[in-house]
């Protein structure tokens, strides 16, 4: 930070990579934009006191003007993000593959910045809103900016990007109502999805909880693209991009999620803020799956189809190096909102494939940011500015912060040779790929089969899995009031899993009421992927994750310390919630302050709970509806709950049996392993049986 007195200093990626300037107003009079320092700010120029207002109120008319523009057009889509500072660190080996510089030296940290966001919803909406993520890394590379903009599902809705303004308006709040905001349980999504069957994949996603991730911490991205990486001998491999979390992938389940978002609509934010500055920094592994053109033609899928996946099971991943975010942003204006993504900012090394959703995002993607942000010049504000050097010939337009010097703003030319100029050996190259044919309008038939990905993801899912996704279903198709609409959806379904379609009908009451559906290809019948599976392949473990503790003044000193080392020895979060806000004291007198009151700190916001209050104070408890509450949620959230002897009136009270399953716990005695093994497993997944 900039010393007292001093008014800008530069500020850190923490790795040697001078990101931007920081202003510092410690001890400085308050001015205008020019610098003129101002002596009321509580008072408009009048004439007399109780006078009209001067227009040469020079200091009203700035103060009023700037923020009257202080907001920028929201972006139609990922308005509601979050980001952070990290570095990208290479492994060795990766020169075969690319010749991408920052994926070369594993000695070498690049700077990155990282965008996570919900899709469908403003940027008020909650943060748990059943909905695809954005994931979004700006790497600064040595060679210019590279933008990887992919998202937590690895497939997407449509084919075509002429489609996705269409997706997009069905999504949106209906235009008539203008609700309901950031939902897809409403006539207009699921009218558009019916009658495009080649969502079906993505719905079997969205459907899942992987649309409602518990963490960004704890979530995967995917490139959803095909793209192609080239080497220095010029040789090429079509790749698919996977960011793994090193926490492992988790989800709330929906009754959480629709309790979390009242209780903590910044659920996600807040997580991410909070873990960086506890100085537990989220790490994620960057793998490609790599294939040859050759091998994509022998696939039953077409690559190019950007609602189809690779099994890992047909292509295993290659790891390609990390990415640990660490620092929080200084602004979230300057730096969250006004960061620009788009696909088409690559290095060499990197290139494109022809999936035609992807061409269209190539050309979108520049077009908002240029409507966004006003300019052809958003790559000047620092968030967006190369680390590297960069010199061309544009010149001007809205916005211009770069003195350009000398009398030639042409190439070629024979009057500076202080130029820039072309860089045939080291410049970015296009792969020389041939294409060749008729100008269409028409769908690949390899790109036809709309089911047998859907039908693999369903059964790669757990038996809970599975449920949650029947449930999912079962919401959104009820709250959409057009029966024929159900209908045809029961009748895609049907195309995907009997038993799935009968299990959503049922739950409906609309057994028997499917539309007859004939694909345009035979579905398929494919074997299980268990990486498609969040649990099957899960972590046992409580990294990352929150124990709540409710209990009450006079805790017992012990035992509380006993919660705090499992938490630090499981690299997990203890956070403790009493009735009231204030401050308690354990057993031996030290001063505890809670993180949470009751009211405000439902058990929702934990990953398991621990229920443990003083026998003195138990009765309190026993009479507070928000405290039996707090059992019954997190019991019904399948959540694993230790309890000490005077918690147990509130279990009776709750109607919760204390020997329910293994996942409700005796830890009276400050023994906590049985507790620890059974929260490691996430959920009790049987207790919905």
């Amino acid at each position: 930070m900039a010393k007292k007195g001093n008014p800008a200093s530069s500020s850190k990626t923490g790795n040697g990579g001078e990101l931007h300037q920081t202003v510092s107003r410690d001890g400085q009079p308050l001015t205008t934009n020019q610098g003129v320092v101002v002596s009321d700010d509580q008072n408009t120029l009048t004439v007399g006191p109780r006078g009209p207002q001067l227009l040469e109120d020079f200091i009203l008319r700035e103060k009023i003007t700037h923020f009257d523009h202080e907001r920028i057009p929201e972006r139609v889509v990922h308005a509601r993000g979050y980001a952070a500072h990290g570095y990208f660190q290479a492994y060795k080996g990766n020169g075969k593959l690319t010749k991408a510089a920052f994926l070369q030296d594993p000695e070498a940290q690049t700077p990155v910045f990282c965008r996570f966001s919900t899709v469908a919803g403003s940027a008020g909406s909650p943060d748990l809103a059943r909905d695809v993520r954005g994931f979004s890394v700006k790497f600064y590379t040595s060679e210019g900016n590279y933008d990887l903009v992919g998202n937590n599902i690895p497939v997407f809705f449509i084919q075509d990007a002429i489609k996705f303004p269409d997706l997009i308006h069905s999504v949106k709040p209906e235009p008539d109502r203008d609700f309901p905001q950031a939902q897809s349980a409403h006539n207009t999504f699921w009218d558009f999805v019916s009658l495009n069957p080649e969502s079906m994949h993505m719905l079997m996603w969205i459907m899942s909880d992987r649309a409602i991730p518990r963490s960004f911490r704890m979530m995967e991205g995917f490139s959803v693209h095909t793209f192609r990486m080239i080497n220095r001998k010029g040789d090429s491999k079509f790749v698919k991009f996977h960011w793994r979390p090193k926490l492992g992938t988790f989800s709330v389940i929906w009754p959480e999620a629709v309790k979390i978002n009242g209780a903590d609509p910044d659920f996600h934010r807040r997580d991410l803020w909070n873990a960086i500055e506890a100085g537990d920094f989220p790490e994620w592994e960057l793998s490609v799956q790599v294939f040859s053109e050759d091998e994509a033609n022998g696939f039953d899928f077409d690559v190019l189809d950007p609602t189809k996946l690779i099994p890992e099971e047909l292509v295993p991943l290659t790891p390609l190096g990390k990415m640990v975010l660490n620092r929080n942003v200084d602004n979230f204006f300057a730096e969250t909102e006004q960061v620009a993504f788009c696909p088409s900012h690559v290095v060499p090394g990197i290139d494109f494939s022809n999936d035609p959703l992807l061409q269209g995002r190539l050309f979108s993607y520049l077009d908002t940011q240029l409507s966004r942000l006003g300019s052809p010049n958003f790559h000047q504000i620092p968030v967006n500015k190369p680390k590297c050097p960069f010199a061309n010939f544009q010149r001007d337009g809205h916005m211009q912060m770069e003195v350009s010097t000398g009398n030639v703003a042409n190439e070629p030319n024979s009057l500076d040779d202080g130029s820039p100029r072309e860089d045939p050996k080291n410049g970015f190259t296009s792969f020389p790929s041939q294409e060749s044919g008729q100008k269409l309008r028409i769908r690949p038939e390899s790109f036809a089969d709309h089911y047998t990905q859907a039908r693999l993801f369903w059964v790669s899912m757990t038996a809970a899995e599975q449920r949650q996704i029947v449930g999912g279903f079962a919401f959104e198709l009820g709250k959409c009031d057009q029966v024929k609409i159900r209908t045809r959806m029961l009748g895609h379904l049907q195309q995907i899993d009997r038993d799935l379609a009968e299990q959503v009908a049922d739950a409906l009451g609309m057994k028997g009421s499917a539309d007859k559906i004939k694909p345009k290809v035979p579905v398929g019948d494919p074997q299980p992927s268990p990486p498609l599976s969040q649990y099957s392949v899960a972590p046992q473990s409580l990294a990352g994750k929150k124990i709540g503790l409710l209990t009450t003044d006079g805790v017992d000193a012990s035992f509380h310390q006993s919660l705090v080392k499992l938490a630090e020895q499981e690299q997990a979060t203890l956070e403790i919630v009493t009735p009231k806000a204030g401050p308690i004291k354990t057993s031996k007198g030290k001063t505890v302050m809670p993180d949470h009151f009751l009211a405000g700190g439902p058990s929702v916001l934990f990953d398991c709970v621990v229920v443990a209050p003083t026998a003195s104070q138990s009765e309190t408890l026993i009479a507070d509806a928000d405290a039996i509450d707090w059992i019954r949620d997190a019991f019904g959230h399948m959540k694993v709950i230790g309890f000490n002897d005077a918690a147990k009136p509130m279990f009776e009270k709750a109607s919760v049996a204390i020997d329910a399953d293994e996942g409700v716990v005796d830890v009276s005695d400050g023994n906590f392993d049985a507790f620890t093994t059974a929260a490691k497993k996430h959920r009790i997944w049987d207790r919905e049986c």
